[in-house]
Formats: structure tokens, C-alpha cells, sequence
């Protein structure tokens, strides 16, 4: 029985549904995703849990899901709402049906927060804990072992705020989330129970503070790493191709030539590197290929360029069923090295499960399906060893430690976010890169089709960044690009060692309580 409850600790009821809490579930939803970019209220991210807390309270662990999921819904909704006009525009979604398939994304994503909330509710029904202590332990234990279809993290709120961010380096990601519930929870047990909570205020602060401290420290130490390290000039091309037109047969010859001239313009600026986006080279190569074509073939990238490229391309292997989505480096003197291949393909996206077993091409015709990659490697150069990510493989925590083993001193993403447009999902895309710089201590350049293309550097701070366009919608929208210096630094971070311990530190945390719990409900039964 959930009816005897420790000293200090919420009675749980067996109420209706009630329309304020919903209200207030809402409310949090509201805030954490106005929190994160492209609208950046980033403040609101460390108070965003209270209005939930309030709504969860003395609820049954399964309504307090229920009220948590409602937040979860809002935050997801909010933050993926860009999902319809994808499905609109290149899907061909009616309205009808882009709807549809945006909530149940929405509403599964949420789900996260539906674990936290009964997770929350259970300990704090069986113990005295404060919530200080178990909000930021349930969230960052269901962030950790949700499969996310888009991953993604409460983090991304902060991603600006340079004194935060740096804990990634030992926490991941999660660190930071921990601080945000933590702020949260500290701030809820005031308000709930007054002063009889100074101990876990006092606490939280204490923590965050050493947090905010530890972040001073490592930008300063960071910074003057960067300093002294050998430095590179690299260019990073942003065409503005849209999707309609980049896969264009007849106007490849167009986009080359533009991709070209750009090169060179950033050649004569000094570029020792120069970097195309995820599949701007409007031909293919053969994966077997190790020299550039002939001289006099139109598809030849090295025409008359000094300076190496590194470039997105669809390859092909003879007598392969699928294609790749790879980066290549092509040398001055016409060589070619790779390729690498992109491991993590986006469902739907670039691959399709069974596609062949179900023989989808024949029903879709217009379907296509990657072959997934299935190593990691680096492209050495002028002294860079350079770690590519293709798309949103910068996104993902777990695969750019397994790239940073390799030891790169640069990481270079090449991403086309055209599909989304000039709404918010590029700048989030921007937002979750930032995190793999502070994890790996590495500079990260990223070259996007439409944007946001930029440059990281190892504290994660965006030193150079063009705006985000949807050539769509500003058909004249000029090509663009960036120059700027990188640091070779030499990887490493606690995190880059542990990879998410302390997240699994927080599932094991989470699991004791619940069992504490649950001892003194039975024992009080």
C-alpha cells in the first residue's frame, strides 16, 4: 500500500485529473523549450522543472507520469515542430497526416519525462529524500537509457553558456542536466517545505557554484592550451544549394563549378584545408577509386586547386546494392583518401528496416536505402588528423568517443541540413555539436549546406558562425563561407576515458532509492 508515508513526506491521492496541473505541466514543457535554441531563453531552463514538481505533488506515481508526460509533450512538441513542414515539403504529408506522425513522435519522446515523473513520485512517496536530490538522479538516469529517435538532451539549453558546459568534460551532457533539476529541486523543496529546507538549498547551491568555479578554471586552462598549439587555417564552404535543386542532374555541372570557386577564393585567403558539406559533391565516386578523374572529365574536384578538400560524396561499389553517404580528402596532386562512411544512418532518412527483404523499391520508387559504415578512421594532412562526422553523428555522445579514440586533433562535421529549413533545427543541431568539443577538448569545424555552418573551439565556444537560410524562401540568397584558424590540440577529457559513468552512477542512485522506498511502504503497510 501506497498510504503510509514516512515523516515529511507527501500523502498520495487518488484525485481527478485536474486542469491547474495540467496547466502547470504544461508551463514547465513551455519553458525548457523555450529554453533552447532558436529562441535561447536559457534562464528559464534552470527553474523549468518547478511547475511540474508542483503538479506531481502528492500524486500517485502513475498520475504524477501521466502530468510529467504532459510536460514531456510540450518541451518535444515545441522543440521538434519543425517536423511538419519537413513532411510537408519533402514528404508530400497533407497536413492530415504530417500531424499525426509529428505527435506520436512528440508523444514518444515524452516518454522520458513519464519515467521521471513516476520514478520521482515512487521515491518521494517512500522517503524523505529531498527533491533536490531525486529530480536530478531520475532525469539524468531515463536520459541515459531512453532510445531517443532524435537524440537529444535537456543540456541543450545551455550550450551558450560557457561556465556550465564545461562539467561535459567529465559528466557528458548529462552533467549538465543534473545541475538544471538540481537548481529545480533545490528551489521546490524551498518553496514546499520553507526553512525546514535550508540543508538541500544550501547544498544545491554549493554544488553549482563548484560547478560554475570548475568551469572558470577549465576555460582559462583550456584556452591557453589552445594558445600554444600549432594552428591551421581552414576554410568551410556553405552553398546554399536547397534540396530541390542539389540533386539535380542537370544543374550538377552549376553546383560543382559554384563549389569550386569558392574553394579557390578561400584558397588565395590562405586556407591550408577546405571543407564541403555531407554530400555536396554533385557526382559519385567509386569506392575503389584512389585518384580523382582524368584530367579532362567535367566530375574532376582537384582542377586546378593547391589546397586539399574534404568533401561529402554519395560512393558506389561495383556490384553493391546500396550506395554510401561518405566523406573523402582529395590531395593537390589528384590522390584520394578514403573513403569514411557514415555509421549512423537516420531511420526513414537513409535507410529503411527490410528494405530489401520487403522489397520496398518496388512500392516506393522513390525510396532509396545507405549502407551503414562500419568503422571509424581519421584523413591526415598538414599535420591535422582530422576525425569527420557525417550529418548528426555529432549529435551522438557514444560515437564521438569511439571517433576520438583514434586520437584526431580536429574534428570536422559535414552536415546538409537543408531539408529543415531556417527554423530552429539547425541552430539545435549547432547547440548539441558544441557538447562533443568539450568532451574531446578538440576544435570542431562544421560545413553545412545551408547552415548553420561555424567553428568550435575546444571550450566550446562558437568563434565564427553563418546564419541558418532557406534558399526556398530567399531564392537569391548569396553562397557563403568562413576562414578561420583551428588549434591541434591533443584529445582527452575524463569523459573521453569513462564515457557515461557518471550517468550510470545516477541509474544505480535512482534504483536504490526506489528500493528503499519500496522496503518502507511495505514495512509501513
Amino acid at each position: 500500500m501506497l498510504s503510509a508515508d514516512p515523516p515529511g513526506a507527501p500523502r498520495l491521492r487518488r484525485a481527478p485529473i485536474a486542469p491547474a496541473r495540467l496547466a502547470a505541466s504544461a508551463l514547465s514543457g513551455a519553458m525548457f523549450f523555450l529554453a533552447s535554441p532558436k529562441w535561447d531563453l536559457w534562464p528559464l531552463g534552470w527553474i523549468a522543472v518547478v511547475p511540474l514538481l508542483w503538479a506531481m505533488r502528492g500524486q500517485t506515481p502513475r498520475r504524477a507520469a501521466l502530468y510529467a508526460w504532459v510536460a514531456g509533450l510540450v518541451t518535444h512538441g515545441g522543440g521538434f515542430y519543425w517536423i511538419v513542414g519537413l513532411l510537408q515539403r519533402f514528404g508530400h504529408f497533407p497536413l492530415a497526416l504530417a500531424l499525426p506522425v509529428y505527435s506520436l513522435l512528440a508523444a514518444y519522446q515524452a516518454l522520458v519525462f513519464a519515467a521521471f515523473g513516476w520514478s520521482y513520485a515512487r521515491v518521494r512517496a517512500g522517503t524523505s529524500l529531498p527533491a533536490a536530490l531525486v529530480a536530478p538522479v531520475a532525469m539524468v538516469a531515463f536520459e541515459l537509457v531512453m532510445p531517443f529517435l532524435f537524440p537529444c538532451y535537456l543540456a541543450i539549453s545551455q550550450a551558450w553558456v560557457l561556465p556550465i558546459i564545461q562539467i561535459a568534460d567529465v559528466t557528458g551532457p548529462l552533467g549538465v542536466t543534473f545541475l538544471m533539476f538540481l537548481a529545480g529541486g533545490a528551489l521546490w523543496d524551498v518553496i514546499e517545505r520553507g526553512g525546514a529546507a535550508w540543508r538541500p538549498a544550501i547544498a544545491a547551491a554549493a554544488t553549482i557554484v563548484l560547478a560554475l568555479g570548475y568551469g572558470a578554471f577549465r576555460i582559462r586552462q583550456v584556452d591557453a592550451r589552445r594558445a600554444a598549439a600549432p594552428k591551421r587555417t581552414v576554410g568551410s564552404v556553405q552553398a546554399n544549394v536547397g534540396i530541390s535543386e542539389k540533386g539535380s542532374v542537370a544543374l550538377a555541372g552549376r553546383h560543382h563549378a559554384l563549389h569550386l570557386e569558392l574553394t579557390r577564393e578561400l584558397e588565395r585567403r590562405g586556407a591550408d584545408l577546405v571543407v564541403w558539406p555531407e554530400s555536396s559533391y554533385p557526382y559519385f565516386y567509386w569506392r575503389h577509386m584512389r585518384q580523382d578523374w582524368p584530367v579532362s572529365d567535367p566530375r574532376r574536384l582537384m582542377t586546378d586547386l593547391r589546397t586539399p578538400v574534404l568533401f561529402g560524396a554519395v560512393t558506389f561499389g561495383r556490384g553493391a546494392p546500396h550506395p554510401y553517404n561518405s566523406a573523402l580528402l582529395a590531395r593537390p596532386d589528384g590522390t584520394l583518401d578514403g573513403p569514411y562512411d557514415k555509421n549512423m544512418l537516420l531511420l526513414f532518412g537513409e535507410y529503411v528496416p527490410l528494405y530489401d527483404e520487403l522489397d520496398i523499391k518496388r512500392w516506393i520508387p522513390a525510396s532509396s536505402n545507405f549502407a551503414r559504415g562500419a568503422d571509424t578512421r581519421l584523413f591526415e594532412i598538414g599535420g591535422m588528423r582530422i576525425g569527420p562526422m557525417i550529418c548528426y553523428e555529432d549529435i551522438i555522445p557514444s560515437f564521438a568517443r569511439r571517433l576520438v579514440a583514434l586520437r584526431p586533433n580536429l574534428l570536422v562535421n559535414l552536415t546538409n541540413d537543408a531539408w529543415f529549413g531556417a527554423t530552429s533545427e539547425p541552430w539545435q543541431h549547432l547547440a548539441l555539436a558544441v557538447f562533443r568539443s568539450v568532451e574531446a577538448r578538440l576544435d570542431l569545424v562544421r560545413s553545412v549546406n545551408t547552415g548553420v555552418t561555424a567553428f568550435i573551439d575546444a571550450t566550446g565556444r562558437v568563434r565564427q558562425k553563418i546564419r541558418s537560410v532557406d534558399p526556398q524562401a530567399e531564392p537569391d540568397v548569396a553562397p557563403m563561407t568562413l576562414l578561420g584558424e583551428v588549434a591541434l590540440m591533443e584529445p582527452g577529457s575524463v569523459y573521453a576515458s569513462v564515457g557515461d559513468v557518471f550517468g550510470w552512477l545516477a541509474l544505480a542512485a535512482l534504483a536504490a532509492m526506489l528500493w528503499r522506498s519500496r522496503r518502507a511502504t511495505a514495512s509501513g503497510a
